[in-house]
């Protein structure tokens, strides 16, 4: 076995093989974050930081760890990334002599169940956004589109102007995996984001190619998110988040008689499982509609 270095400073040979395979700048900060925690946590805690000295037994005690201080969607997420940069030593065949991995299994997730919007709120929240000047036009069509398309607030923030096609009456997103995705618009939809195009056309950053604008130019995620908060409050609503209106557009569909091979389609997803957890709070709702509509007392 060749000279040890310690995993810390081993992870930006990793980010440059990551970056050699085309992984996403967002797929690689995320691993890397991983392996960079689980460092300072070795550090602090005073356990080795040599490849071949950190174990199985340590492994399983950041995992704990991270399920006493985070969700565990965090803990499996950080297992998922840490199982790779392992996967990557024992791929180069001289960095460990074995994968602890091999003989570990992820944290399960519990089923958390994000709530659908009620069409009250929804309707309190776009009046809050009623006007003619610019952020108003903004607002009321970016939570427009999240509720008509189902798109991710990564996907909403990532919009270009050319990404709309009003000829087709769609706008071509680049979810997960950098696939991209065209997600149809509503003939609602396209009046309102006919108008807010016309205001955005007389924005000092109009030229931009970036969709949605704020004071200083592009509109980040973040900036989608403070908007939403800063609408509801001014609604008087409780606090929605963005994800909220990806379940609700969800629940919505399947409500109103939906294909769920349509959904998956149209959400992005490969997975039979995302249809089941989407909309999952509303899962009563929509038996109790059906039983309405297929009771057998209704054929006597």
């Amino acid at each position: 076995m060749a000279e040890s270095y310690p995993v810390g400073e081993l992870i930006q040979f990793w980010r440059y093989s990551l970056q050699a395979r085309n992984l996403s700048e967002k797929t690689i900060s995320l691993y890397v974050e991983a392996a960079q925690q689980l460092v300072d946590w070795l550090e602090s805690e005073g356990h080795p930081t040599e490849p071949d000295q950190i174990g199985q037994r340590h492994l399983n005690a950041f995992i704990m760890h991270l399920l006493d201080t985070r969700s565990d969607s965090t803990a499996n997420s950080r297992y998922r990334s840490l199982r790779q940069f392992w996967k990557w030593m024992d791929a180069e065949g001289d960095i460990i002599e074995s994968d602890p991995f091999l003989k570990m299994s992820p944290p399960k997730i519990g089923e958390a169940v994000v709530p659908v919007v009620e069409l009250d709120h929804l309707r309190k929240l776009l009046a809050a956004c009623k006007g003619t000047d610019f952020e108003s036009r903004r607002d009321y069509t970016m939570f427009s589109m999240l509720l008509d398309t189902g798109a991710r607030l990564s996907e909403l923030a990532g919009m270009r102007v050319d990404d709309i096609d009003m000829r087709f009456e769609v706008v071509v997103v680049k979810g997960k995996g950098d696939r991209d995705r065209a997600l149809p618009l509503s003939p609602k939809m396209l009046e309102q984001l006919g108008r807010y195009l016309r205001a955005r056309g007389r924005h000092k950053a109009a030229e931009s190619e970036w969709l949605w604008l704020g004071k200083r130019g592009r509109l980040s995620s973040s900036g989608i998110a403070q908007a939403l908060k800063r609408r509801a409050d001014e609604a008087g609503i409780p606090h929605i988040t963005p994800h909220q209106f990806r379940h609700t557009f969800a629940h919505q569909f399947l409500s109103s008689g939906g294909n769920e091979g349509d959904l998956m389609l149209l959400a992005g997803w490969k997975s039979r499982q995302m249809v089941d957890r989407y909309g999952a709070s509303a899962k009563a709702e929509r038996a109790r509609k059906a039983h309405r509509q297929h009771s057998p007392l209704n054929d006597l």
